[in-house]
């Protein structure tokens, strides 16, 4: 759909899906489980993203894949909902996902294939694509998972188009993409528990373990600003001088699911810099935005009156950050 007004972010979705959410009474092992339908949406990381920063009334355009009959849903449903989008067109088909939210037990299961497979010409097409799209823009966030096979220099390739279109990047990606991408500058890096484990070689269960892994980050010189949050502790900002320890509000209702989470985060985040928040500032409403989404079912989000309310119950406290020979 078109963009009424000059986006201010955009978003990177490069393996979408549609996300079907379903609600059970209890979830059993045998027979049939009689679900509602609860909803039906476009999903990913960079279009959830694009959906929280809506919310947080801050333009974004998201850039996506789409292929086949999946991918004409996904469009009509982005398109449905209000949200502007480039779709970048594929042959293989575009994702679905399932989302189970089982109320007797308060858990939700998410369900995720794998995805599509791109081409040679579909990944150069998507880069292309960016740079055309990112004229303009303040910021790219560069979140979500690759799709199979996909060659692991392609997010650092994304982060040189937006070097060169001259805007910031926020970067929430894992695994090989991940590595790549560290060989060239972002602006931010957001890691989960599972990135920030790999990297330091344990389980973060502590402020301390984030502020380790959020230190091998920064001595790698990819970026000066780094999040890593920690579960229901929180999460641990970084830049150069301080490590800031965000402590996650209490909950108002028990913790339904994590499905959108990290995505919360990162908008709230994302929104906050455009705006022009400091980082750790930013970083402090971003955990109460995901504070805000875990107490939701399925793929459900925020919206801004209850990250409102979160938001002076999140602590913060500031801590001098040792130089590398300090730590070694």
């Amino acid at each position: 759909m078109p963009v009424t007004e000059p986006p201010r972010v955009i978003t990177v979705t490069l393996n979408p899906a549609v996300d079907v959410s379903l609600e059970v009474r209890r979830l059993a092992g045998g027979g049939k489980n009689r679900a509602l339908v609860r909803t039906v949406q476009g999903g990913g990381g960079g279009i959830n993203v694009s959906r929280c920063l809506a919310r947080l009334g801050v333009p974004s355009v998201a850039l996506h894949t789409a292929g086949q009959e999946t991918g004409a849903r996904l469009n009509r449903l982005l398109s449905e909902e209000g949200l502007a989008h480039i779709a970048v067109g594929i042959e293989d088909q575009t994702r679905e996902a399932i989302v189970i939210d089982d109320t007797w037990s308060g858990r939700s299961y998410h369900v995720v294939p794998p995805g599509p497979r791109l081409s040679e010409a579909e990944e150069s097409a998507f880069a292309e694509a960016l740079a055309a799209a990112a004229a303009g823009c303040s910021y790219l966030v560069l979140t979500g998972s690759g799709t199979p096979g996909l060659r692991e220099d392609f997010s650092a390739g994304l982060l040189r188009v937006a070097h060169a279109a001259g805007i910031r990047t926020v970067l929430d990606i894992a695994g090989a993409q991940l590595r790549g991408a560290l060989q060239e500058k972002s602006f931010l890096i957001r890691l989960d528990r599972t990135e920030a484990g790999g990297l330091i070689g344990r389980a973060i269960e502590t402020f301390d373990d984030a502020r380790t892994a959020n230190d091998a980050v920064l001595d790698t010189g990819a970026t000066d600003h780094v999040i890593t949050t920690a579960g229901e502790l929180g999460a641990v900002y970084s830049d150069r001088e301080h490590h800031y320890e965000i402590s996650a509000p209490p909950l108002t209702t028990p913790a339904r699911s994590d499905a959108c989470a990290g995505d919360s985060l990162v908008a709230a985040v994302t929104a906050q810099l455009v705006q022009g928040e400091s980082c750790a500032r930013a970083c402090a409403y971003g955990v109460a935005a995901a504070a805000a989404t875990v107490m939701l079912p399925g793929t459900d989000v925020f919206d801004k009156a209850a990250v409102d309310r979160l938001a002076p119950e999140v602590d913060v406290r500031r801590i001098e950050r040792l130089p590398h020979a300090a730590r070694h």
